[in-house]
């Protein structure tokens, strides 16, 4: 009772505020989200992400250097294809496909930095929907295949980790067989295990040119008013084999994150989006907010929220401001 009990006595100085610090970062809690293109020489600015851009093979290693020397754990990678059909062909394309070729530069070049193959076929259909269409409607059963296949020939490339991000019903129990069954069993899934339909994705879409050229994901993507049902797609996961499972996006869905931390004994992901880089980048660029305060305390809320992993597009910049204390 006050006036015994005075909390603010441990606030007094810098010091005494790091010695009873609840909950740290580090730049190894983080992975980079990174875009890359077919061909030689390309550093492409994302405009609505200043500071992220999309990048050619040599120019991606380049950039994964850099992260690793930040102490950044790892990379996740998107591919944007050369072309792109009903199917996705080139996701699941073992020479040709650009993620298959990136996993081998970055793995050849950087063997102990995590590469983290992220698995969809948004970015790689003509309709920019995330798996097989017939009519309208995304084939769920049909869909598996395919996301097998890509998982299959990522983790032939080199890749430490693959992370289907879907959002299709049974898929990581199928790719867990998939990829035992092609000699993979150590293979970790990552799985998108809540993924919502969220509005603030917008700008990827933009980065890797996978807006769907009809309707939209509500039928596959979460409900973002539904918090129990996340709970049960993330049991759901991990009764069909995952080894981590993530939250997407990350800030609007923190009791998400929190809850999952509670009840479940594995790690726990999330992904602070594009749509909260953006935000976060504009205020700043306005002198609205302080951009460099703004970046660690909306990690930190993650972290201390229960993700253990973070996928993040200020993974470089936020490790730069932790090295400088």
């Amino acid at each position: 009772m006050y006036p015994l009990t005075r909390l603010r006595r441990l606030r007094q100085s810098k010091e005494l505020r790091q010695l009873v610090r609840e909950t740290s970062l580090s730049p190894s809690d983080f992975i980079a989200p990174l875009f890359v293109v077919h061909g030689e020489g390309i550093r492409q600015e994302i405009c609505s992400m200043p500071g992220q851009y999309r990048l050619s093979v040599d120019n991606l290693v380049l950039e994964c250097a850099e992260l690793a020397r930040l102490g950044v754990s790892g990379v996740m990678l998107f591919g944007i294809p050369e072309h792109k059909d009903a199917t996705g062909s080139e996701a699941y394309d073992d020479h040709g496909g650009i993620v298959q070729q990136a996993i081998r530069a970055i793995k050849a070049a950087l063997p102990e930095l995590i590469v983290v193959a992220d698995i969809c076929m948004c970015e790689y259909t003509d309709h920019g929907h995330c798996g097989i269409i017939h009519g309208h409607e995304v084939a769920n059963d049909e869909t598996l295949e395919y996301l097998s296949r890509q998982a299959v020939s990522f983790a032939r490339a080199g890749a430490d980790m693959v992370a289907p991000s879907d959002m299709m019903d049974g898929r990581i129990l199928n790719m867990r067989r998939a990829l035992d069954e092609a000699g993979f069993s150590q293979m970790p899934i990552m799985s998108y295990a809540a993924k919502f339909a969220s509005a603030f994705y917008g700008p990827f879409r933009d980065a890797a040119d996978s807006a769907p050229s009809f309707g939209d994901r509500r039928a596959y993507q979460m409900d973002p008013a539904n918090g129990r049902e996340a709970l049960r797609e993330i049991e759901a996961d991990i009764d069909e084999g995952a080894d981590i499972v993530m939250v997407k996006p990350a800030l609007p869905y923190l009791d998400v994150i929190k809850e999952a931390s509670l009840r479940y004994d594995l790690p726990i992901a999330a992904y602070q989006v594009s749509g909260e880089y953006a935000m976060i980048k504009a205020a700043a660029a306005n002198g609205w907010i302080d951009g460099d305060r703004i970046i660690l305390e909306s990690l930190l809320s993650i972290k201390r929220a229960g993700a253990k992993i973070i996928m993040t597009y200020f993974a470089a910049e936020a490790a730069r401001l932790l090295h400088q204390g």
